[in-house]
Parts: structure tokens; sequence; C-alpha cells
């Protein structure tokens, strides 16, 4: 089939229409809209649609970018015979081996070994006959964050210690039997300090949001009442998030370095989101003007 279109952003059957009533659904709507003017202002030819989407011709584009496929996680199966798919009718941004990296929180110990300071995690793997309470007990941490390898929007993220495993047996019972979870020890500061979501485009830093948990709660996400602020790092925080960028071959287009400070005060890495980051452009316009050329130069 003759290429129809340069990009296709790719979000969920959630965020198809045009308008929502909820704030939540058109932000999505006005970040893929920035994204996809800066593209146009480029030269090409751009189009939306959701990833699973039955009736679309993959090979018709030359490049799709991950946008807000935020169901893929729930999906997982799924979604990774499709882009097993996908891959070898177009092009990935960001590219294959690097989307398959990043989707297992395994990554983690790849940038630990190469000197990058992250939150503490123990992995268990699939298949463990363990209980979680021998689990908890084998990590060597007390207050802990349970969590699966493959997750996203904080699913089955929960918050434990070794007087409460009971509560959490049977689910992670459940859980372990087809997927790896992995323990964190409690960083308090999150409850006080919040986390920070960097954001990185071509390997150079563009802009922040600091996310902080609602009262009672530990989760940061605005699914679970988390709120965003505007945040300035300094030029020391900038430095580790652009090293610890450094650390993935070849240059993401894009990427996020989501930090906390740790219960030492130090600066570790959480996350590192190089799949369909939230990338909030509706904080900083240019950014996505940015995306846009790195996105140029990707394809040529």
């Amino acid at each position: 089939m003759q290429t129809t279109f340069d990009v296709v952003l790719l979000t969920d059957h959630r965020y198809l229409n045009e308008t929502y009533p909820d704030q939540y659904s058109n932000n999505v709507i006005k970040e893929d809209t920035l994204v996809k003017e800066a593209l146009e202002k480029q030269g090409l030819n751009v189009w939306r649609t959701n990833w699973d989407n039955p009736s679309f011709d993959w090979s018709s584009t030359r490049s799709v970018l991950f946008r807000t496929t935020w169901d893929y996680f729930d999906r997982f199966p799924e979604f990774s015979r499709w882009l097993d798919r996908v891959a070898s009718q177009t092009k990935l941004i960001n590219p294959m081996d690097m989307i398959r990296w990043n989707m297992d929180k395994h990554y983690l110990s790849d940038l630990r070994k190469n000197g990058v300071p992250i939150v503490p995690t123990y992995f268990i793997e699939a298949g463990e006959k363990r209980t979680l309470a021998e689990c908890l007990r084998d990590s060597g941490w007390d207050n802990v964050i349970l969590k699966p390898a493959i997750s996203g929007a904080a699913r089955h993220t929960y918050k434990l210690s070794s007087e409460t495993t009971d509560e959490h047996e049977d689910i992670f019972k459940q859980l372990i039997k087809s997927e790896a979870m992995l323990i964190q020890p409690f960083m308090e500061n999150i409850l006080t300090k919040g986390e920070v979501a960097h954001m990185v485009l071509g390997g150079k830093y563009t802009h922040s949001v600091l996310k902080i948990a609602k009262t009672g709660d530990f989760r940061v996400q605005d699914d679970f009442g988390g709120t965003v602020h505007d945040y300035r790092p300094d030029k020391n925080e900038i430095e580790f998030i652009e090293g610890v960028m450094k650390n993935v071959s070849p240059t993401p287009t894009y990427g996020r370095v989501d930090v906390i400070w740790d219960n030492e005060d130090q600066l570790v890495v959480s996350e590192l989101e190089l799949i369909e980051p939230e990338l909030w452009f509706r904080k900083n316009h240019d950014a996505a003007n940015l995306l846009a050329k790195e996105i140029v130069k990707y394809l040529n």
C-alpha cells in the first residue's frame, strides 16, 4: 500500500473523541493536538488513532508515535503481539528494542549496574512459590511498596509491612502465577516532597512537573487524587536527569525521568518512561515543537 501518513499518534479507544466531560481526558486531547500541530508545522502528514484499531493498515504510515496507549499494561499479551506485528510494518518511535526493554521494570537493575541511583528494588519472578510474607522477609525491608514489573497508573500497587502481608497474600498469589512482581522500600519523602517528572527530548532536558499525593495516600497519580505543580530543577538536578538518559542507546526521541528523594534525602530514579509517558506539553508548548524536530531527525 502507498504510504499515506508520516506519523500516526497512538492512543487508546477511551480517548478518541474530540471533547470529554472531564478535564483529565480533555488534557489528553489538548496535548495530542499540540503534538499534531507541531508535526504539521514540520511538513508532516499526521493522523491519530487507537493502537488496537482493527481496520487500520499500519503499513500506510512511515511511523507511529506512542502517546496515550494507557491500556497496554491491562492488555499486555494482546499489546505485545500487536507490537511485534506493527514493528514489521512501520517505524516505531521510540524504537522496538527500547520499548521492549522499558516495558518491564527489570530495566531498573540495568540502570543500577550502570551506576544510576535508583529506588532499591527486589524482584520476585513469575511462578514464585514463596508467600508474600517470606518474600518480604527475604528482601530485608519491612515498610514497602509491592507492584508488578509490568504496570502503569499504579496498577496493583500496594503499601504494606510485615504486619499487613496477610491482607495481600491472596492477590499476590494470584498475580505471581503469571507475572513478575517487585518490592521496594517505602520512601517517606514521597509524602512530603512528592515525585518530580522531568521531560527529556533528544537527550536534552526541557521541563518538569511536581506530583503530590492527596492527604492520606501515597500514590501521586491524578487518578488517585494527586495534584500537579510547576517545578524548576537546579543545575545539579538537570545534570542528573540528562545523565540518566545517557545510559540509553540510541538516544530516545522522547522520555521522562521520574525522581524522588530517598530516605537519606538523595535523588534516585523511581521510573524511566520511554514508551507512553505523559509529557505535559500543556506546561511547555515549545517542547512539542522540539519533539517534532526530533521526530523529523529520527525519520530521516
